[in-house]
């Protein structure tokens, strides 16, 4: 791609003119432009430096980039995709900086990082960057390049051990971990001297002004839309979700003095509107911005909505959804189990999701998406029924209705309350029985690559051993044929696939982020998991940890 990309862009804010003695930074998202343009965070981020006159930022991707720097002093990256590391590294190579924090000299800037991925579990990654930053980024960004400013002329060891202090602010080179074994658990983690904090907290922000574009481009993924954040986080809680647990407390934008505001500016420069968030319908005042949305001025926009809480999808919904040009919605069920849904605290029942499909159709929406997920923890082939025969009960109940089930493999994340589950080594043989189930029955099932699943598992689960497991299968080609190699190579530097992927863990095992604390103390996410376990079957097996040995067993990568 050329720079032209960037022509087509119309802004929504105004850069300020960089000062003299500006900070010389680059920002970063390791993926394509019109992929890393259109992330909100990103594009959040990149306005607050760009309105900042002390610092002067330019944009990279991997594939354009704006005029660059000579000699940078911060390079900072939104990871919102975990395979995305190999291009970061190629990036970091790009630029000349070494891809190791550790090789970097007082010659290189400061490499920095934040997003989902980072901030959930940045262990895996920890060796390729000097910060990372823990949280949302409203107040913490702002702090960082304060602190940064204060220590601007010092060394690098004085400017990270500075930095350190400022709460959100993670310099993983500061922090020693030390194992049972080369390939065995984690023994501690502990600080490297006594004025480094002992952990690091999310940080987290708290008002009702929540993120809006700050660009429109016919370039992005979602071409022309301008993107509204109406809630932050998720009530419901679904014991196995990093959307929800990560990023708690659940905030709503204001409608008046936020939402309203927002969506007339992007208006000003586009008929589309996207209304982003975990869980968009169950704002308090969502009725109310259907209602302003629904007025006749408005009739050219086309809007679409992330995904929806199932018993909110009402006829008005749906009607005002269609009329918008908009062809279908998507729900999260998870399962057609209603003891499954309860093991992962879904509060939803088979009824509900019956009358969203029949509203959907009836409102004259063509089409409705359904989530659902295999090899839960606590499922049984009986829970696999029961999912067939909803989505049977489905098309019966709305004919003509379009309907896609898409269905992944369980992943545990990290500061979620199956944090400790493995992936269950049936996943893969019951999407295949969905699959055989679903596909005569004239059901659009798409289930996500298990394979896949798996390595997202590791990154999930992983900690500081994988850097060179993951410098390894880039060097390879980065397939999944270059993660069997690598392990394979490694064997005895670090455990096997399995001890990260699919044993259970030891509930007083140290954990890869024991030091990083997210909105849940750790005793608080093990009564939601005893609350899930209360519920399984008594015939079926319970949740057997793997205790720690010194050396977990060798087993074949997969």
């Amino acid at each position: 791609m050329t720079k032209s990309a960037f022509a087509a862009e119309r802004l929504l804010f105004t850069p300020a003119a960089p000062d003299t003695d500006a900070i010389p930074t680059i920002f970063a998202f390791p993926n394509e432009y019109s992929v890393g343009i259109t992330s909100l965070g990103y594009q959040v981020v990149w306005a607050t430096l760009a309105m900042r006159s002390d610092v002067q930022v330019s944009r990279l991707f991997t594939d354009t980039h704006e005029q660059l720097p000579r000699s940078p002093e911060l390079v900072g990256f939104s990871c919102s995709w975990e395979l995305d590391y190999v291009n970061i590294l190629n990036l970091l190579e790009f630029l000349e900086i070494p891809i190791h924090s550790a090789a970097r000299s007082a010659a290189d800037p400061l490499v920095f990082g934040g997003g989902p991925v980072l901030t959930a579990n940045p262990e895996p990654f920890a060796d390729f960057f000097d910060i990372i930053l823990l949280g949302d980024g409203e107040n913490l960004l702002g702090n960082f390049i304060e602190a940064y400013k204060q220590v601007r002329n010092a060394d690098r060891k004085t400017q990270l051990r500075q930095l350190a202090q400022v709460p959100g602010v993670y310099v993983p080179s500061l922090y020693e971990v030390t194992y049972h074994s080369p390939d065995g658990c984690i023994q501690s983690i502990q600080p490297v001297a006594a004025e480094i904090p002992n952990w690091v907290e999310k940080q987290t922000y708290r008002g009702n002004t929540l993120s809006a574009s700050t660009v429109v481009t016919e370039k992005a993924a979602w071409e022309n839309i301008y993107m509204v954040e109406v809630v932050r986080s998720c009530p419901e809680m679904c014991r196995f979700c990093l959307a929800s647990y990560l990023t708690l407390p659940f905030r709503t934008a204001s409608v008046e003095g936020s939402l309203i505001p927002a969506i007339e500016r992007g208006l000003a420069v586009t008929d589309r509107i996207g209304l982003l968030g975990a869980s968009v319908t169950q704002h308090p005042e969502f009725e109310t911005l259907l209602d302003y949305l629904s007025q006749p001025q408005y009739d050219r926009v086309r809007l679409s909505i992330a995904s929806v809480r199932t018993n909110t999808v009402t006829l008005e919904l749906a009607q005002a959804l269609a009329k918008r040009d908009t062809r279908s919605l998507t729900i999260a069920v998870e399962s057609g189990s209603e003891r499954l849904r309860q093991i992962i605290n879904k509060k939803l029942n088979n009824d509900e999701i019956i009358q969203a499909a029949v509203n959907a159709k009836a409102g004259g929406l063509s089409g409705l998406k359904l989530y659902g997920m295999a090899g839960v923890p606590g499922e049984e082939p009986a829970d696999l029924e029961q999912t067939v025969e909803m989505m049977r009960s489905l098309k019966r109940a709305a004919p003509g209705l379009r309907l896609t089930f898409g269905c992944s493999t369980f992943v545990p994340k990290a500061h979620t309350p199956f944090q400790w589950f493995g992936v269950n080594r049936e996943a893969e043989k019951r999407l295949q029985l969905l699959q055989k189930q679903l596909k005569p029955q004239g059901i659009d099932f798409r289930p996500e690559s298990y394979n896949w699943s798996v390595i997202q598992a590791l990154l999930s689960r992983g900690d500081r051993r994988l850097s060179q497991l993951l410098e390894l299968t880039r060097h390879y080609g980065d397939s999944l044929g270059s993660y069997r190699r690598a392990f394979k190579q490694l064997r005895e530097q670090l455990p096997d696939l399995d001890f990260y992927v699919h044993i259970n863990w030891s509930k007083s095992q140290v954990l890869p982020w024991s030091h990083l604390q997210g909105p849940l103390s750790q005793a608080t996410l093990l009564k939601h998991l005893a609350a899930a376990e209360a519920l399984f079957n008594h015939k079926q097996a319970k949740f057997e940890p793997h205790d720690p040995p010194l050396k977990p067993r060798q087993t074949a990568a997969f």
